[in-house]
Parts: structure tokens; C-alpha cells; sequence
């Protein structure tokens, strides 16, 4: 089967394609297989790559394969879902740290995992959702908010921060949004109380200031911008970190967290029907072939446009 393999620690030109061994039924015992249509390009996959997480990895080594985010069909039948069933999911590359994403044609994975996708929602839209909306969503749970606290998400234009201020709002808390320029009017929509346009860290403070003189109860760091913006947090307020090396030096007894997202397919399978009677939103940014990997790091790290990067498989 085709693989997309980091060869080495570097740019996105240290992805090549190759072959490797379709996986067989029950070749690892309670795992099953499923045959991609389509997988998420995220952040993670981004700085594992460039081996920015090489300390936290263990003993794996380069040539292996990242991606977390997937949609396909199954291969094996698992309780309550049958050979065929269109499906998504996340693998937690981190804790397995087997070396095998989802940059595959077929993977391997927990049937806890996976969560069934409605039929009217596209393998593209699936594959943009899991990651992100359980991340999102674990996060929410970290900050443990009271209804009509204040909120800070940066990275609203993209699809973890975009889907923070979706279920923030539903939460029934006031959500301020950093931003693209051009997205206000549908952040609105979605949910956000007031948006500022994104830019250096001291301008969106500045800007966040203007519209909450008293600061936000609240950051959620969906666009990784880092301890910039702990001086919009009230004293006492608490900081979300979604990457390890984002995490800012707690002051003024804030309280700062981290989240790194867990599977929880029952979530997964109630966000998908969400998605599917448009009661969430998400982005896709771009459809790629899987051939064009590299193409689709360098989108991704130069902030192309908003939104999930997805491979075609």
C-alpha cells in the first residue's frame, strides 16, 4: 500500500511517498482495519515532522508515518458497525507512537476510536473533524468555565478554534474571537460575541482590551500564539496551551493547562451529526491528492488559507 514516510527530521521536503505491507485481519490482536478516503493535515503532523516533539518520542525513529485524523470504510466488522461502514476517526499517534498514521491507504486502529458518518456528510468534511472537535471540546472541559464567563479563542478562523467558539457559545459563554480579517460576520453567526482581527500578540491584546477594559476570564490557544497574550487574562483567570511549546510561564496566579485530546467516539459520532444538520460548522481549506503531501505542509505552514488541509487517498 501506498504511505507517505518522514525520512528524516526537516522540512515538508523530507516526506517522501513509498510501499509498504497492507496490514492483514487480525495481524494485531484487538485492532481492525479501515481503508482511507481521506485524512486531516493538522499542526501536530507539522512539528513532528520538523522534530520539533523529536525529545518526546522515545526511542521511534525517522522513516515513519504521521497523520492522525482519518475517514473510510471498514475492512472488519465491529460491534454495531459492519464491513463497509463509512467511518472516522483519530489515532493518538502520541500515545501509540507506533509510527503508523494515517498518511496510509489502510490503517490500523481501536474500534473505540471510531464513530459512524451520517450519509450526508463527505469523507473531505469528516476527516476535517475529529482531532479538532475533541480537542476543542476537552479543552472547554480543562478551562471549567461558569456560564457567562469570558473566553479568548485565537485561532478562530481555523477549524479547533472555529468549533471552541462554537461549543463555547452553546455553553452560554460570552466568546471573543481572534480572527482572519474578512471572517467577523461569520464568527458572528456562529457565536462569537466580538472579533478583532489577528496580528502580533500586543495589537490583539490591545484590540481585546478596547472591547473587555476588565480582561477575559479566559484563553483558549487555538492558534498557538503562547504567553503574548497572558496579559489579557484576569488575575486569577486560566491559560488552555494546545502545544507543548506554546505553554506559557504562569503569573498572576493563572492557572495555565494543557490539553492533549483523547478518542471519545460517542462525541465524535454526535459532532458528525451535528455537521451533518449544520449545527456545527467546519472548514476545509484545501482537497489534495496524497501525492502532493509536501505541497499541502508548505499551505499549512505558511497559513495558506483557513481552514483543514485534507489528503485524498
Amino acid at each position: 500500500m501506498r504511505v507517505v514516510e518522514v525520512t528524516a527530521y526537516g522540512g515538508p521536503e523530507v516526506l517522501r511517498m513509498a510501499r509498504r505491507p497492507e496490514p492483514e485481519a487480525g495481524d494485531v490482536p484487538g485492532r481492525v482495519r479501515v481503508r482511507l478516503k481521506a485524512a486531516g493535515v493538522n499542526q501536530a503532523d507539522l512539528r513532528i515532522r520538523a522534530g520539533r516533539y523529536a525529545d518526546a518520542v522515545g526511542d521511534l525513529r525517522p522513516p515513519f508515518v504521521i497523520g492522525t485524523d482519518f475517514a473510510g470504510r471498514l475492512l472488519d466488522p465491529v460491534p454495531g458497525m459492519a464491513e463497509g461502514t463509512r467511518v472516522a476517526g483519530y489515532i493518538p499517534w502520541y500515545e501509540e507512537l507506533t509510527g503508523e498514521g494515517t498518511y496510509a491507504e489502510v490503517v490500523r486502529v481501536a474500534p473505540e476510536w471510531l464513530a459512524p458518518i451520517p450519509d450526508d456528510v463527505e469523507f473531505t468534511v469528516a476527516a476535517s473533524v475529529p482531532l479538532a472537535s475533541a480537542t476543542a471540546q476537552q479543552g472547554l472541559d480543562r478551562l471549567r468555565l461558569q456560564e457567562g464567563a469570558t473566553l479568548l479563542v485565537t485561532g478562530a478562523s481555523a477549524v479547533v478554534g472555529r468549533l471552541a467558539v462554537q461549543y463555547a457559545h452553546a455553553a452560554g459563554l460570552r466568546v471573543v474571537a481572534v480572527a482572519h480579517e474578512g471572517d467577523e460576520s461569520e464568527l458572528r453567526i456562529l457565536g462569537a460575541d466580538h472579533v478583532v482581527t489577528r496580528g502580533p500578540a500586543e495589537e490583539v491584546a490591545a484590540r481585546v482590551v478596547e472591547g473587555d477594559p476588565y480582561r477575559v476570564d479566559a484563553i483558549f490557544d487555538g492558534g498557538l500564539v503562547g504567553e503574548g497574550l497572558l496579559p489579557v487574562v484576569k488575575d486569577g483567570g486560566v491559560f488552555l496551551a494546545l502545544a507543548p511549546d506554546r505553554v506559557p510561564t504562569p503569573e498572576r496566579n493563572i492557572r495555565v493547562e494543557t490539553v492533549r485530546a483523547r478518542p471519545d467516539a460517542a462525541r465524535l459520532k454526535e459532532t458528525l451529526e451535528k455537521v451533518a444538520n449544520r449545527e456545527l460548522i467546519t472548514r476545509v481549506a484545501d482537497v489534495m491528492p496524497l501525492e502532493e503531501v509536501a505541497e499541502a505542509h508548505r499551505r499549512a505552514e505558511a497559513g495558506h488559507r483557513p481552514g483543514r488541509i485534507v489528503l485524498l487517498i
